[in-house]
């Protein structure tokens, strides 16, 4: 049955994730790196960007436009700063040694910026962002994306869902951890949607004509399909009324400093496909950056002062009938360590898709 959900353990989905990647093409690291990322969006309650992106990476493989092997190359490098020529390759490997680089030139110059040109899709914009703080850094990445969004007061989609994610260390409390899209949501949760067949919310997207829609099937048919097509609303919304245009202005920030900035593509131009409708590489673009906290003050009065605006927040007073503020990443961590004891849930059509995927490569499914 379409609503029955399936649980396996993360390290069995793990395994299947590496084994198909490989037998995908993938050398052993980059298949593990790819699964890594993948599996921490499902341990921490991302669904969208975890192992249900697995067939999305199969499907570029196969038809081409995106490239298995390692074929990143430093364009130009300064002492803290970096430009990474993808090659088309797998999003997620190079922009774990993106953020490897920036971080080392962080713990020895204080800031450490790498950006990426003609990448793919590199999974949750998090994941990178926290790989600063085992380091004692803050982390920041960013990345721009498939075309489904609209502009204020658009109606066809032409800018990314753009997220953005920071990740700063703290003392007793968690380290906080902002990952979010620039879209009002990210696409994956339409997707989410139309495979469990439940309504939008009105003012997550608008149907051909602009105006709100609540039926995802129409979204996930249309949206970058041609001219006109309706697409997902900025961060607040349509108009201004509720700050969309601000969601708008993030939007093209992101496109700014992850397309246009290091030279890749941006807006409706990612994506590409020859005259005759074969996928070219995508060309998205991504930023890394780490801040080394003990370039501008002590790191131990750092975490200090982090705990203490944690707590500022947690102790101020809470809307009538709630019983608790939340602080960004909180619910992520609560949910992984909720996961990593009962499994990663997986619905019925999915299951469905790992199991064609296992069929496919030879390979026994793990459901």
């Amino acid at each position: 049955m379409d609503n029955e959900i399936l649980t396996i353990p993360a390290p069995d989905l793990k395994k299947f994730c590496c084994d198909v990647f490989q037998n995908a093409g993938l050398s052993a690291e980059d298949a593990a790196i790819t699964t890594d990322v993948l599996i921490a969006a499902d341990l921490r309650g991302i669904d969208s960007h975890g192992i249900a992106r697995l067939h999305f990476y199969l499907d570029g493989i196969r038809t081409g436009w995106i490239k298995p092997g390692d074929n990143a190359s430093i364009v130009q490098e300064t002492t803290v700063t970096a430009l990474v020529d993808a090659g088309g390759g797998m999003g997620p490997p190079v922009s774990h040694r993106s953020m490897h680089m920036a971080i080392s030139n962080a713990k020895e110059h204080g800031i450490g910026l790498v950006l990426v040109k003609n990448s793919n899709h590199y999974g949750i914009a998090g994941y990178y962002a926290m790989m600063a703080l085992a380091y004692d850094c803050i982390g920041i990445s960013l990345t721009n994306s498939y075309p489904f969004s609209v502009p204020t007061y658009g109606r066809q989609a032409i800018l990314g869902t753009n997220p953005i994610a920071l990740a700063a260390p703290a003392g007793k409390h968690l380290p906080f951890v902002l990952d979010m899209a620039t879209s009002v949501i990210p696409y994956g949760k339409i997707e989410l949607h139309a495979r469990a067949s439940q309504p939008l919310e009105l003012g997550w997207a608008v149907d051909p004509r602009g105006l709100p829609t609540r039926h995802p099937e129409h979204v996930v048919r249309d949206v970058g399909k041609g001219p006109q097509m309706g697409g997902l609303l900025p961060l607040g919304g349509a108009g201004k009324l509720l700050g969309g245009h601000k969601g708008y202005g993030l939007m093209l920030m992101v496109d700014i400093l992850c397309g246009v900035l290091p030279g890749s593509l941006f807006a409706d131009l990612m994506y590409p496909s020859t005259p005759d409708g074969q996928p070219l590489p995508a060309g998205i673009g991504h930023l890394f950056a780490a801040i080394r906290i003990e370039a501008f003050r002590p790191l131990e009065d750092f975490k200090k002062d982090m705990d203490e605006l944690q707590q500022r927040l947690k102790d101020s007073p809470k809307a009538e009938g709630e019983e608790r503020i939340v602080i960004h990443g909180e619910p992520e961590f609560e949910k992984a360590r909720e996961r990593s004891i009962k499994g990663i849930p997986i619905p019925a059509k999915l299951a469905r898709q790992l199991r064609q995927i296992a069929s496919d490569y030879g390979m026994q499914s793990p459901l």
